[in-house]
């Protein structure tokens, strides 16, 4: 994965669901139910927590743990270099789709627009300074037992501060642009939100129009920190001159981030450094090849300005999810409904990349939004099938109690505070700690690197499941 491991690798979900507690957002997370097989509402089950939901996020913390953790050895699941799609890039996806899904819940009875509309502005506040801690710089992550970040070069945007931005362009949406009216009828059910979708392809219009209308001229950068040698350190000229370049290089997304936010405070290893022209090791890091070009070592964010815009469509995508889920009190309406929206994202994610649109998730292209939320729909839709369907609950309940938690897992496992709080206490060297220990230690007994590697992220993984578990059973949820 990629070096300092908070960059776009990091991935996390808000913990939406435990908002049920909360009077003014109206028990989200509580579901009208009609038992596993019937097509009215149960009495006696007439009100109950979505278990595939928290599912579905505890398969996403999972996912990423492993991609993350493990993505070094197996470069197959590790983001693809720049175009295409890997294991690894459903991930962030996946995140902001079941943060779509939890809003859809949360503001299904709103008693003031106004109060609402507070409780998300602090909600995102906390949100985007809590990535701006763990994902800025501060923490150097694991094996670099540091920690602090020169302001100069602070990273401003990040995985979590991307999904502040997505949960409040559709909490905005669900508090104002939606009528208030009962769904009796699907004619009624889109006059409902006819508004709202506006707004989501106003949203979309405008980063495919910036995307493949801004001109984007010659530019340099500093180059400053060589870990590769082939240039000298010092100014580095990028040639452009394009329009509607999807490339490394040239694209739009990073001549907005230059601008708005300044080259010293993007990403500073971006994972296009692993493609053929940047590493000789690809698609893995490596030395620069001869003659590589003069962008390799440039700043990128993958959570850019502009590319956020589309991620927020994911959102959207899972916000409709929602409100076919209130809606619909049938399982299989549900089931059915979301099959129907779910195969033609997934469609149109494939026709648009064959129409010339690549699948990119750096730049969060309009067809790598239709694949990825189609997909996502589709796993929600089979999690719900098992979970709340058939109710199959114990073989997913770790995935469930980390679902449950999913932000604590996040801060103290994904960004690495657990692991290098654990380094820090060594034997003689930094390296004879418990982590690498471990991890070695399973290396041997296995005789081999990958499968040692992948059997420490596996108990990594057990670990978080029963932790979180634990705090299930204490009644301790952490959220913001």
């Amino acid at each position: 994965m990629e070096p300092g491991r908070l960059g776009e690798n990091r991935s996390t979900l808000i913990d939406m669901a435990e908002e049920q507690r909360e009077p003014l957002l109206h028990e989200d997370g509580i579901i009208p139910s009609d038992g596993p097989d019937t097509s009215t509402p149960s009495p006696a089950n007439s009100n109950k927590r979505l278990a595939s939901l928290d599912v579905f996020r505890g398969l996403t913390v999972a996912l990423m743990i492993l991609v993350d953790d493990a993505g070094g050895a197996f470069p197959s699941i590790n983001h693809s270099p720049w175009f295409g799609v890997t294991l690894a890039d459903f991930v962030m996806p996946f995140f902001l789709f079941g943060v779509g899904v939890s809003i859809g819940l949360a503001f299904k009875n709103i008693s003031s627009k106004t109060t609402a509309m507070k409780k998300v502005m602090l909600r995102t506040i906390k949100l985007f300074l809590l990535g701006l801690f763990l994902q800025g710089g501060y923490f150097h992550g694991r094996n670099h037992l540091t920690f602090g970040v020169d302001v100069d070069k602070i990273r401003w945007l990040g995985v979590l501060q991307r999904i502040s931005i997505g949960y409040l362009l559709a909490s905005m949406s669900e508090i104002w642009l939606v009528n208030r009216i009962t769904v009796e009828s699907p004619a009624a059910f889109v006059r409902k939100y006819y508004i709202q979708w506006i707004f989501a392809v106003l949203l979309c219009s405008i980063y495919m129009c910036l995307l493949y209308g801004l001109y984007v001229p010659n530019w340099e950068y500093e180059a400053s920190s060589m870990n590769y040698s082939a240039y000298a350190s010092g100014s580095q000229i990028v040639h452009c001159e394009v329009r509607g370049s999807l490339e490394p290089s040239c694209n739009a997304v990073g001549l907005i981030d230059r601008i708005l936010i300044g080259e010293h405070h993007l990403y500073q290893h971006p994972v296009y450094r692993r493609t053929k022209e940047c590493s000789v090791n690809s698609p893995d890091y490596g030395p620069l090849p001869p003659n590589s070009p003069g962008w390799c070592l440039a700043p990128f964010d993958p959570e850019g300005i502009l590319s956020s815009l589309m991620a927020a469509i994911t959102c959207f995508v899972g916000l409709q999810f929602g409100h076919i889920l209130l809606h619909y009190k049938c399982h299989m309406q549900r089931v059915f409904l979301w099959t129907m929206l779910s195969l033609p994202l997934l469609i149109a994610g494939y026709v648009l990349e064959f129409l010339g649109v690549p699948f990119c998730k750096p730049l969060y292209t309009l067809s790598y939004m239709c694949i990825t939320a189609g997909t996502s729909g589709l796993f929600l839709t089979s999690i719900f099938y098992i979970v709340d369907v058939k109710l199959y609950r114990k073989p997913t309940m770790l995935l469930e109690w980390m679902g449950m938690n999913a932000l604590i897992v996040y801060a103290v496992a994904a960004c690495d505070l657990f692991p290098a709080a654990l380094q820090g206490f060594y034997w003689r060297s930094p390296k004879n700690n418990l982590v690498d220990g471990t991890e070695l230690l399973l290396q041997a007994m296995l005789h081999s690197r990958k499968s040692g590697t992948l059997a420490f992220v596996l108990l990594e993984i057990l670990f978080w499941g029963l932790v979180a578990g634990f705090l299930h059973m204490k009644g301790i949820y952490v959220k913001l």
